[in-house]
């Protein structure tokens, strides 16, 4: 039989483009272990956590990711799973598609604080953090971003100076996921041999992580602020494998990732709810969805919705060979995100007034996404990034 008279597969709303044809029996499974643990113990409680702002039970949580494989699951060894990118991408998906806050707390356990240690730490280091984190045993947290400079990583004030042996670091970030309840901060500091990498436990004298409040966005998730007062740090606490912006940057590159998959996953989430509220909810004698208007959005987000998708597959089948360059990631991150908003935005309009009430997903993905826009660089950065790599013209100063 040819390929041509060969009978054609059904049409499947939730996969229009056939994409999980490109997905192996593995790459099924994690999907499927993520998409079950977050129906259970996330989807049933989100909107309550979102409404109070807040993500009670984060440790349980940490740990039973942590028996998922699903922290830092893409690394090697120390007890981690040694997932491939795209089943990692695919597990942020998920995740995301509960709740951004929840795919946060995974992407800075894994793709920063974890990464950070994994590919720049010393033996010592790795063997002491790395399985308790894995584990979900210990939270992790990621001190980059200053008050002052957030696009600007150079311009940091957080600084430490050598005492004898020891260094001794000051400084403030913000804007941290998982500060204030983080065991262990992986912070980013300016010193005379440039900027290096401090692996800091969070109860050593002078650290401290006042949690942020107040969030009309991300608001299932910790968020803190670090204040480092003359922590004094052994000689080891540094991370002795990189010096300069290359070490957080090579770390915000492989979170960056995550993203390009988890903002489909909230774009996913709004859609569905439009689709079924379309096909149920009647004005004018039928269901909306039956209205040439409705559909034509409808359609126009699917399009976006599975373009995206392919997108991040393409980017983790590049990750997985070790082709993926920062401004395929910047491409990723750039076109996903505000796609994703776009379509939350859209779906909205389908749910009408509904769309505003937390029983549907609908608006608390949509603003999730407005800090998912922005962190861990914004759009005119990821802009100018393929600016410079598109012209040959580096357009930041």
């Amino acid at each position: 039989m040819s390929a041509q008279s060969a009978k054609l597969p059904s049409f499947d709303p939730a996969d229009p483009l056939g994409i999980d044809d490109l997905l192996g029996p593995e790459d099924l499974a994690v999907r499927g272990t993520v998409r079950s643990w977050a129906a259970d113990r996330v989807l049933p409680h989100i909107a309550e956590w979102y409404e109070r702002g807040e993500l009670p039970g984060i440790r349980e949580l940490a740990r039973e990711l942590g028996s998922l494989g699903a922290l830092g699951m893409s690394l090697t060894g120390y007890g981690c799973a040694g997932a491939t990118a795209v089943q990692y991408g695919l597990a942020c998906l998920e995740l995301e598609a509960a709740d951004s806050g929840i795919r946060s707390l995974v992407s800075v356990q894994g793709s920063l604080a974890m990464y950070a240690i994994w590919r720049f730490g010393s033996e010592e280091q790795k063997q002491r953090w790395l399985p308790g984190m894995a584990a979900g045993e210990t939270i992790g947290c990621f001190g980059l971003t200053e008050p002052d400079h957030g696009s600007d990583p150079a311009g940091m004030r957080t600084h430490a100076k050598k005492d004898g042996a020891d260094w001794v670091l000051t400084g403030r970030k913000m804007w941290i996921t998982n500060g204030s309840v983080a065991g262990v901060a992986v912070v980013w500091a300016q010193t005379d041999e440039g900027i290096r990498g401090f692996v800091v436990p969070t109860d050593s004298p002078g650290f401290s992580a006042p949690e942020i409040h107040h969030k009309w966005s991300l608001r299932a998730s910790v968020t803190s602020e670090l204040v480092m007062d003359e922590v004094r740090l052994p000689a080891d606490a540094v991370l002795p494998d990189v010096v300069g912006l290359k070490g957080p940057l090579s770390c915000l590159s492989h979170a960056r990732y995550g993203i390009v998959w988890g903002s489909m996953g909230a774009a996913r989430a709004s859609f569905e709810a439009a689709l079924d509220y379309a096909k149920s909810r009647e004005q004018f004698g039928k269901p909306i969805g039956g209205f040439q208007l409705t559909q034509a959005k409808l359609a126009d987000m699917a399009v976006e919705l599975h373009k995206g998708i392919l997108l991040a597959h393409h980017l983790g089948l590049r990750m997985d060979a070790g082709r993926l360059r920062p401004e395929q990631i910047s491409f990723g991150k750039l076109n996903n995100v505000r796609e994703a908003i776009e379509i939350c935005r859209t779906s909205r309009t389908i749910l009408g007034a509904n769309g505003i009430s937390l029983e549907y997903p609908v608006m608390r993905h949509a603003t999730n996404l407005e800090s998912v826009l922005t962190y861990e660089g914004t759009v005119e950065m990821h802009q100018l990034v393929l600016g410079k790599a598109l012209t040959g013209l580096d357009a930041f100063r």
